[in-house]
């Protein structure tokens, strides 16, 4: 959204400013050169008094009309360039007060109030991003929503799939087909892009809105647009076509790797004797599916206030090279046979 602001903000300045220009010149324009009053007609009467003439020149009722029109016309003018300068003048207060506050705030600490009136800073994305600078291999690869990649970059120093340039659409379809798709696809997915972390935005411990849950339906959407045959965003809404993430959701959500990864240990947590264990403080529901585990994916680290989680990707299944030099896979509930030579 903010970008689509970016992008249309010079068009929509050259309009006001053409719609306002217009509005002046019609009202500050010279005006056409008015009758003189010496040119319109006159009536003249002569009186005498104490033996001395004097003209008396009487103003015609359609000079009045003129004199009026002229004056209520000033008014109006005045009106409409005064209400034109206000106007301007609370915009750009509004304005400064909206980008200050919403969009070129260049700090990543977020402050909010507590139930007292207390003032609260929440440190979790430079925690994060910290932990991963120190705890992580320097060619560590992060999977994560395009939102974060310029972050995790700069002040991670860790390399991402997808960031905020946004230009390799068919990267960040890939990723949102992650994020969207059970833990078994998804893990294909991650071998095959080389990815070593997993990165998620969780709003729900402490009701912030802006987490990946929200923003979950574009992942779908982008996937869908570039692997329509995998990804339906249909399944993703209940039979009567709402998103829900209780246990009305759609199977196909409550099983998908987002979902478990903002959930995950989080049906164990009862914030309040009046609200059920695993109540989602943003979207203020009982979560659906709170038995939730991971097969290829374990937790390496969540911040103070669960806003961002991160998950390791757990390396393939231990592998024992045989005399020709070939790989053979080996469970940990199977007994290995070594295999038979043939002379």
């Amino acid at each position: 959204m903010v970008r689509l602001m970016l992008t249309f903000t010079p068009i929509v300045c050259c309009l006001g400013a053409i719609a306002i220009s217009q509005t002046l010149t019609q009202n500050f324009s010279p005006e056409e050169t008015k009758v003189k009053h010496s040119d319109k007609p006159k009536v003249v009467a002569k009186t005498r008094q104490k033996g001395v003439n004097r003209d008396k020149k009487e103003d015609t009722p359609q000079e009045e009309e003129d004199t009026q029109d002229d004056y209520l016309n000033s008014g109006t003018k005045n009106f409409v360039v005064m209400a034109i300068a206000l106007t301007l003048m609370l915009f750009t207060v509004h304005c400064t007060w909206v980008t200050s506050n919403a969009y070129s705030s260049p700090s990543i600490v977020l402050a909010t109030q507590g139930a007292d009136g207390s003032r609260m800073i929440l440190d979790d994305f430079r925690e994060a991003y910290f932990w991963l600078s120190q705890n992580t291999a320097e060619d560590a690869t992060v999977m994560s929503w395009w939102d974060y990649g310029y972050q995790i970059a700069g002040m991670g120093n860790r390399t991402t799939l997808v960031d905020n340039n946004t230009w390799n659409n068919s990267h960040i379809a890939l990723v949102g087909m992650a994020m969207s798709s059970p833990e078994e696809r998804a893990y294909k997915i991650m071998r095959e892009l080389g990815v070593n972390y997993v990165l998620a935005i969780f709003g729900g411990f402490i009701g912030y809105s802006g987490d990946d849950i929200n923003k979950f339906l574009w992942m779908v959407r982008i996937a869908q647009g570039e692997h329509p045959s995998v990804i339906k965003e249909s399944e993703y809404f209940t039979p009567s076509g709402e998103f829900r993430v209780d246990k009305e959701g759609s199977p196909t959500l409550l099983n998908c790797l987002m979902y478990k990864m903002c959930y995950y240990r989080f049906g164990e947590i009862q914030f309040d004797p009046r609200t059920p264990s695993g109540y989602d403080r943003t979207r203020n529901v009982e979560i659906g599916n709170k038995d939730i585990s991971f097969k290829y994916l374990e937790e390496a680290y969540t911040t103070e206030h669960w806003l961002v989680r991160i998950y390791k990707v757990k390396d393939l299944s231990n592998r024992i090279e045989n005399e020709g030099a070939k790989l053979h896979f080996r469970d940990k509930k199977t007994k290995y046979t070594p295999p038979i030579k043939v002379s």
